[in-house]
């Protein structure tokens, strides 16, 4: 039939169950796996836009005409024309076939392959048949809102400040009282009941009747995904004594609410030219903000914002704005999306939140004041440990020793959620600081112990110790990179160890990079490396004096030397990342002033770090652990021993 011929299908997925190909697309970023063939343009490229140019790796040119759009999720070469998604670019760097680098990605994303399914091709083709039929009701909706039956809905809409232009961008439609309208009109279109019941618009009747239409008297919101596809409808009352103000679709195949955001793609496409991706409560807030202006504007469906929602955010932007109504529940819903969050907070990733005046919604306040009102509050947005705080102190006071212990562990148990150690060691720095300016007025008594004169706080110790660390770390990262680059054939060998090495500096990632791509061509292991980070950084490496005092690179010919060196710092590089890692949980677990579980746990990523300037094999021979934890030659303990041994004999015998 004519709705079904709409659906082109793709051959290449029908092993694939629907809707695993969009969400390793969302995994995955395209520009991470260009990156890997690719040099990047620094002075064209905009990372934190995901703008992205090279040199095209499908043909030999000079000139950076080969554009990489990480936000869509695609790529074009102007020069030779070539563009696709990241499927298909490892299909034509890594010569495989659509499922390996299918597979190849879904690896690196994380995502589990599915088994084969001889039913994978049905299960396509039912999905496919599916989104048709909801374009057909996007369309028999849309057709009710023109015509006489829907003008209480026009006027409504045109109250709220949509003209037809804003009505058509949207789809906006309505949905007439009867209770048939729509099943009847499909089934004209020789389109199955069936089908009706899966995509969700038509539900069995409990008295024997035939199906009735779920959307009856509403006005209807097309949702659609990523991709544009119309997945679901969420539909608006219009009679004011109906038990649902707002209705959306039930879960169908098509479509999850808990994995759906309304106006993602338009969102997408504004949030990719720089605006601040919004995101706001409901359907209307969504097109007040476009029609205003801001277009990165998106909603979650009618529910608390879930996890893969805020994943769903962040692959669009680094930080979204949460614009809330200004009145009770709108700050109970951001503290909702703050208990969802927190685990999943990574450096970079994260959320901010804007909050209308008392009793205003956006859409409210774009009418009342305009659109600058509205840019006003988003400048104002607050980042997300401000919130935190904010619920854990409102309305209470701290007088006494247990309200604020009880304080401390709230606090502490809602940190202990957010998993990355980097972002979980801020949080804690910030709450730490927030709680000394809250009690530093306190009555005398009950304030923190401040720091005594002369000495240095744990804060101030932490402080020194994780700054001396990073240039450490840069200094020998510098070393590993300066003699790998002397002695290229060593690369190969390291190659792993290489690849597991976090760097620092983002000039020395761009030269790690650089040298893993040139394994296999040693010969060209310079020249990339010139090329990666540019021939003065390049020579400001070498010049360095932590760099020229290493032997087997101020006098090069020696391979065994250097391959010791590369291994020895490489050693130590590791055992400072775990002293590192512990100092991060001590940091964690302190509490507004000090304690002695706190000086425990700083002693021993001290006693790590002490560890760590040696080599493995001179700790296990040469040094031994005193009972203070200092660590000591063995020959001069053994001699001090000996001599103690003495001085107690010589009183014995007196």
């Amino acid at each position: 039939s004519a709705w079904q011929a709409r659906w082109d299908g793709d051959t290449g997925t029908m092993s694939l169950p629907p809707g695993f190909l969009d969400e390793l697309r969302n995994r995955t970023s395209v520009a991470h796996v260009v990156g890997r063939k690719v040099i990047w343009d620094a002075r064209r490229s905009n990372q934190g836009r995901g703008d992205m140019w090279a040199p095209c790796p499908f043909h030999h040119e000079k000139t950076a005409s080969f554009h990489v759009d990480d936000k869509k999720g695609f790529y074009h070469c102007f020069g030779c024309g070539a563009k696709g998604d990241a499927i298909k670019f490892v299909t034509e760097t890594e010569n495989v076939g659509f499922m390996e680098a299918v597979e190849i990605l879904a690896r690196e994303a994380g995502m589990e392959m599915p088994q084969r399914d001889p039913q994978a091709r049905v299960k396509a083709d039912k999905h496919a048949l599916l989104v048709a039929v909801m374009e057909a009701a996007v369309q028999h909706f849309r057709l009710q809102l023109s015509r006489g039956a829907g003008g209480d809905a026009r006027g409504y809409l045109e109250g709220r400040g949509l003209d037809h232009a804003a009505l058509d961008r949207f789809e906006l439609g309505f949905a007439p009282p009867g209770w048939e309208g729509l099943r009847e009109t499909l089934a004209a279109k020789n389109i199955p009941v069936e089908h009706m019941l899966e995509a969700g618009l038509v539900r069995k009747s409990d008295k024997g009747r035939a199906p009735y239409d779920v959307f009856r008297n509403r006005i209807m919101f097309p949702i659609r995904d990523g991709r544009g596809r119309a997945i679901a409808f969420g539909g608006r009352a219009m009679d004011p004594d109906d038990n649902a103000k707002y209705l959306n679709s039930p879960d169908t195949p098509l479509f999850d609410k808990s994995r759906t955001l309304y106006n993602l793609r338009a969102a997408r496409e504004a949030a990719g030219k720089g605006q601040t991706l919004i995101v706001a409560e409901g359907y209307m807030d969504v097109i007040a903000l476009s029609e205003a202006g801001f277009g990165a504007a998106v909603a979650p469906l009618g529910t608390a914002v879930t996890k893969p929602q805020v994943q769903m955010m962040w692959r669009v932007a680094d930080e979204p704005v949460i614009a809330l109504d200004g009145d009770a529940a709108g700050l109970r819903a951001a503290e909702k999306v703050i208990d969802v969050a927190l685990p999943l907070l990574q450096a970079g990733k994260g959320l901010r939140f804007a909050l209308m005046p008392e009793g205003k919604d956006p859409d409210d306040l774009i009418r009342a004041e305009g659109p600058a009102a509205v840019q006003a509050v988003l400048d104002a947005a607050q980042p997300m440990v401000d919130l935190l705080w904010a619920r854990a102190t409102k309305g209470q006071t701290f007088d006494s020793p247990e309200r604020r212990a009880a304080l401390d562990k709230t606090l502490r148990t809602a940190i202990a959620r957010i998993e990355d150690a980097s972002v979980k060691h801020h949080y804690a720095q910030a709450i730490k600081d927030k709680t000394w300016a809250l009690f530093r007025a306190a009555p005398a008594g009950t304030r923190p112990k401040r720091p005594a004169a002369g000495g240095a706080s744990i804060g101030a110790k932490q402080s020194l110790l994780a700054s001396s660390a990073d240039a450490e770390t840069a200094l020998r990262e510098a070393v590993v990179l300066a003699t790998l680059l002397t002695c290229p054939d060593l690369a190969a060998e390291f190659e792993p160890r290489l690849e597991a090495m976090t760097c620092s500096d983002p000039v020395h990632a761009a030269l790690r990079d650089a040298i893993l791509r040139s394994i296999g061509q040693e010969d060209a292991m310079r020249g990339n490396a010139t090329q990666a980070i540019g021939a003065p950084a390049l020579e400001s490496l070498f010049a360095a004096r932590h760099v020229q005092v290493v032997p087997c690179i101020r006098s090069p010919g020696d391979p065994e030397l250097a391959r010791n060196t590369v291994a020895e710092a490489l050693d130590r590089l590791d055992a400072m990342r775990g002293w590192q890692a512990e100092l991060a949980e001590a940091e964690t677990d302190a509490a507004a002033w000090e304690d002695e579980a706190t000086t425990w746990r700083l002693s021993q990523a001290a006693r790590s770090r002490h560890g760590s300037g040696r080599r493995n094999e001179e700790a296990d021979t040469d040094y031994e652990t005193a009972p203070n934890g200092a660590q000591i030659k063995r020959d001069e303990k053994q001699a001090l021993d000996s001599l103690l041994s003495q001085i107690r004999f010589d009183r014995k015998e007196r």
